[in-house]
């Protein structure tokens, strides 16, 4: 797994339950605000749509590196931190790397625990769909 996203996964799953809410809110601070010229294309083409909180996902592609964009309201800080954890740990990767975010992503970070299974059935949701989009990104020929 990519290394940044590991590092965040392996310490969240490390901290117990309190300090976990802690860290994943200090990350919600952290997600960059979407560019503007993504602003006007929050709308449900991009909107992951297992998820509760409204969840808006831009994948780019620089040359064979993975970019990605979000936007979560702050209303939401534990979905907001998830995705500035994703965000964070995915952006910039190599495409070949960012298709191999595993599946249990959530369960080894410990928010399981944290969250309802509304909430964790949407953070998959998420997953999902930023795996789905580097897979097909990683599959087109770079453009010129």
């Amino acid at each position: 797994m990519l290394e940044k996203l590991e590092q965040l996964v392996a310490e969240l799953g490390e901290l117990d339950r309190q300090e976990r809410i802690e860290l994943l809110i200090d990350l919600a601070r952290t997600l960059p605000p979407l560019p503007d010229r993504l602003a006007e294309f929050k709308d449900a083409a991009h909107r992951v749509p297992e998820c509760q909180s409204p969840v808006f996902l831009f994948p780019e592609r620089e040359q064979d590196t993975f970019i990605l964009h979000a936007d979560v309201p702050p209303e939401a800080p534990t979905v907001r931190g998830f995705m500035a954890m994703l965000v964070e740990g995915l952006s910039g990767a190599p495409l070949q790397e960012a298709v191999l975010v595993p599946a249990d992503l959530i369960e080894r970070s410990g928010l399981r625990e944290l969250l309802g299974m509304q909430r964790v059935s949407g953070l998959h949701g998420v997953l999902r769909r930023v795996r789905d989009m580097a897979i097909r990104m990683a599959a087109e020929p770079p453009s010129v």
